[in-house]
């Protein structure tokens, strides 16, 4: 039996996951609206180019309250599967979406966030290690926390988020 490829990996789980995952995008920002807001814009379309559905997208300050509001009033839907925040994820001062985001979460998957600076590292250099992305469950979701930049956002759902949010969303529900 050969070693499946990177990326590839035939899991049996994967023959049981979701085709099409309902989401919800959040932008992180003080400045952008959602006519500005090209990183959002950008998730959304890959999303549902990829076959999964958006129901929600919205804008919230860079306000560590404002945002686990609107995060948990997502994760309030039952119909919503996975949600993903773009932005608010560097070291500047108002830069709190991890902050927010994190004490919500029921389980960290450390993974995500290694791999995406991993990723970025080999785009971008040593500035990935700016990048405090993560993801997590909370009560059967799964939740993305992304820098807000296109390249950042293309990579994140490209190399990893599309390719496992179907396994991820199907695993998850299992810990409800």
């Amino acid at each position: 039996m050969s070693e499946p490829k990177p990326g590839h990996a035939s899991h049996h789980h994967r023959k049981q996951a979701p085709a099409r995952v309902a989401t919800a995008v959040i932008t992180v920002s003080d400045t952008r609206s959602l006519e500005t807001d090209t990183g959002g814009a950008l998730a959304e379309s890959l999303l549902i180019e990829a076959g999964h559905p958006v129901l929600s997208r919205e804008i919230v300050a860079d306000e560590p309250t404002e945002i686990r509001a609107v995060v948990e009033a997502q994760l309030a839907r039952a119909d919503i599967q996975v949600v993903l925040l773009t932005g608010g994820t560097g070291v500047a001062p108002r830069d709190q979406t991890p902050e927010a985001v994190e004490p919500l979460l029921d389980r960290v998957i450390p993974g995500f966030g290694e791999l995406f600076r991993f990723l970025s590292y080999e785009e971008i250099g040593s500035a990935a290690l700016l990048s405090r992305a993560l993801a997590g469950l909370v009560d059967g979701r799964v939740v993305f926390v992304i820098p807000g930049s296109r390249g950042a956002v293309r990579l994140a759902l490209e190399k990893l988020i599309l390719p496992e949010i179907g396994h991820l969303a199907g695993e998850a529900v299992k810990t409800r």
